[in-house]
């Protein structure tokens, strides 16, 4: 059967339009909020995540710095997913930020790709809001690691909970591995997002069954990932 969608997301942030559209229209400026390895060339926005490239999406609207529009090829089945972004100067130097996301997705068993979807793009949109807001400008590097085989998720979001001290969004918490103390800025079913003073760590229920270290670091070591690694071991080993 399937499902045609159509997701708005929209805030004001303290930054320019321009560094807006760095983030969002250029491989460097999306790696600083998004997933993973992120290029735009050739008028196409690719990503490699968890080492394996993305469909490419193809760039329909290149507006600077108004408007960036890209989506994937429809496929066989009809899936597909479309991203506009809308920019708007306000006052004080602040910017409205509109992003809708539709698309298609098939066959019965839509539902839980929808939720998936939905609550990652939550988070993915909340962490480009904390992004212009305290990182604007700035290279990020990615990283990405994934925890072992997830069988009961409810319980593994507890595990993880526990481990922070079950913090709410706006609560002070302790990133063991990254050794820094950092607050609570988006949370929702699926996704927990943190802000330290040096980078954006998120943690995602993964579709392949794991949970996702996805960080956006600001400083630091220029490989973290083992330490992120052990730490998943240890919470769900």
């Amino acid at each position: 059967m399937g499902h045609e969608f159509q997701i708005p997301q929209e805030a004001l942030v303290e930054a320019t339009p321009e560094q807006v559209w760095e983030a969002i229209a250029t491989g460097p400026g999306i790696d600083a909020w998004f997933m993973g390895r992120n290029e735009v060339d050739g008028g196409v926005v690719r990503t490699a995540f968890g080492g394996a490239a993305l469909p490419g999406s193809v760039v329909t609207t290149a507006d600077a710095p108004h408007r960036f529009t890209h989506g994937s090829e429809p496929a066989p089945d009809g899936r597909f997913v479309a991203y506009d972004f809308l920019i708007e100067g306000r006052d004080r130097g602040s910017t409205s930020v509109r992003l809708v996301t539709s698309g298609f997705l098939p066959g019965d068993d839509w539902e839980g790709e929808y939720e998936a979807m939905s609550t990652g793009l939550a988070l993915f949109f909340a962490t480009l809001v904390e992004y212009l807001g305290h990182f604007a400008g700035r290279a990020a590097t990615p990283v990405t690691e994934f925890g072992p085989p997830v069988t009961d998720w409810p319980r593994a979001w507890r595990t993880l909970y526990e481990e922070l001290g079950d913090p709410r969004p706006g609560d002070k918490v302790f990133l063991e591995p990254a050794g820094q103390t950092g607050v609570v800025y988006f949370a929702n079913a699926q996704t927990l997002g943190v802000r330290t003073g040096a980078g954006l760590y998120r943690f995602i229920q993964g579709r392949g069954g794991s949970m996702v270290a996805s960080h956006h670091l600001f400083g630091g070591p220029a490989d973290p990932g083992p330490a992120w690694r052990s730490w998943l071991e240890r919470l769900y080993g």
